[in-house]
């Protein structure tokens, strides 16, 4: 059985894949590399890897399209590269899905300490949280006509419909579901959507709330389904059976 973690590196400039791979490689990692979205794809289709380190500016496809039909497909946890490295770019990354963004040039052991970081969010359980009032771990949660599908995560709406989200969103809405009625604290929120090592600003937890809201929106209104408390944080209001 293959027990290496795989690591893709997409970007078009030959030197950053080398820098980064041969680093990765020295800290046991198994790296390998892309030029483009279209060779990602490819070695996607025939090997399993478990992060993929993603550069934004690249000719013919970027990498934010990129992220986005990897997204759909359900693809590996994604670390955005990018020169453009202000607030704005890095929300948008983050709102588009990434589970990290770093500016370049980057330092090679800050992005193998993301990495690193990364992962363990994605292999960790969502934090405990305090017990009363809380609803206990089931296969299946049900709110407004919606339906969660722990064990598959996956969510239905009230037509029966699939409802794609990210890993982060999952982890945010079954964070609600399973502490309704109750307001949870922004750092409470990014415990439960990546993990305690998150170093990621309040303002990310706002924005994965605002995509979930939108995907929610089809079914009872979103906004009354979380409610911001002012101050405070967030409030899942709808009644969760199991």
């Amino acid at each position: 059985m293959d027990l290496a973690t795989h690591i893709l590196i997409v970007d078009d400039d030959a030197g950053i894949r080398r820098l980064i791979s041969s680093f990765l490689d020295k800290h046991g990692f198994q790296a390998a590399t892309a030029a483009n979205p279209v060779e990602m794809r490819t070695m996607l289709a025939t090997q399993r890897y478990d992060l993929i380190v993603l550069d934004v500016m690249m000719p013919k496809e970027d990498g934010l399209s990129a992220l986005s039909s990897l997204q759909r497909e359900g693809g590996p946890p994604v670390i955005m590269l990018s020169a453009v490295g202000s607030d704005v770019d890095r929300i948008v990354g983050l709102e588009m899905g990434a589970d990290d963004y770093l500016a370049k040039p980057c330092n090679p052991r800050e992005l193998l300490a993301r990495i690193r970081t990364v992962l363990r969010r994605r292999d960790k359980n969502i934090a405990a949280a305090p017990t009363d009032a809380s609803l206990p771990v089931t296969d299946t949660l049900r709110f407004a006509g919606w339906r969660i599908d722990i064990d598959m995560r996956m969510l239905y709406d009230p037509a029966d419909q699939l409802i794609a989200l990210t890993d982060g969103e999952f982890r945010l809405l079954r964070a609600f579901a399973e502490h309704p009625r109750r307001v949870l604290t922004r750092d409470q929120l990014l415990d439960f959507a990546r993990g305690g090592e998150s170093d990621h600003y309040d303002r990310a937890i706002d924005v994965q709330v605002s995509r979930l809201r939108r995907k929610l929106s089809d079914g009872a209104g979103a906004s009354e389904l979380i409610r911001t408390v002012r101050n405070e944080g967030y409030l899942f209001a709808p009644i969760v059976t199991r």
